[in-house]
Formats: structure tokens, C-alpha cells, sequence
């Protein structure tokens, strides 16, 4: 077994694939719509869906907005340095929410940033 995707339902497509793509540097692999089902899936990743987990972004055609709730927590992302994948994010237009530095109670350097949506995603410094 291998865990394919993680789903985030988004508000906005255009804004969470320019977020993905141009902020993060994943890549766009594939995009459908589902004129039927009033929906469009568009799956981004930083490589293949057959060799990595990847996100799946899906856009329901009548919803602008999703209340996040309290259970989700945050994507993750492995980065060299943290305070540089931070400001290379800010200087793409991203929204910084907590500036790179050790995590709570460890020394593992972290930092996050958030999408369009209000989704968090952990930069996690894997040097």
C-alpha cells in the first residue's frame, strides 16, 4: 500500500492552482472537469502520481467557500532551509504565518505558510 492523495476541496481553482504552482513550485499533472457533476478535479504534486503523493484539489462549481473546522490540521512540505523556501514564498505573493524558527518543545526548524483557502502547509527544514 502507498498513500496516493490527499483531497482539499477549494473556493477558488484558478487562485489554489496559481498557489500550488507558482508559490509552492508543485507542478499541475492533470485537471478534469465533470460538467455532469457540477465539479473539477485538478491533481498538483511535485512529481509523478505513480511514485509520489500528490494533492487533489476539487472545485464544486456552486461553492465559493468551505468552513475549515477544527479536525484538519496541515499539508507538509520538505524544504533545504525554511527561512529561505519562506521568503522565496512571500516574494511569490504568499502569505507567511509563522516565520521560520524551531518548533515547539523541539528543534526541528519549521515555518507556515497558508493557501487561498486558509489551509495550512508546514515547510519542514530537512537539511
Amino acid at each position: 500500500m502507498r498513500l496516493l492523495h490527499t483531497m482539499l476541496r477549494v473556493g477558488d481553482l484558478d487562485k489554489s492552482l496559481a498557489f500550488y504552482t507558482e508559490v509552492l513550485g508543485m507542478k499541475l499533472l492533470r485537471k478534469e472537469d465533470y460538467p455532469e457533476g457540477k465539479f473539477t478535479l485538478a491533481f498538483v504534486g511535485y512529481g509523478n502520481e505513480d511514485s509520489n503523493s500528490v494533492l487533489e484539489l476539487t472545485h464544486n462549481w456552486d461553492t465559493d467557500r468551505y468552513d475549515l473546522g477544527n479536525a484538519y490540521g496541515h499539508i507538509a512540505v520538505a524544504v533545504d532551509d525554511a527561512a529561505a523556501a519562506c521568503e522565496l514564498i512571500r516574494q511569490r505573493g504568499g502569505n507567511v504565518v509563522r516565520e521560520a524558527g524551531p518548533m515547539m518543545h523541539g528543534t526541528v526548524v519549521i515555518a507556515f505558510v497558508e493557501d487561498p483557502d486558509g489551509y495550512k502547509v508546514e515547510l519542514i527544514e530537512c537539511a
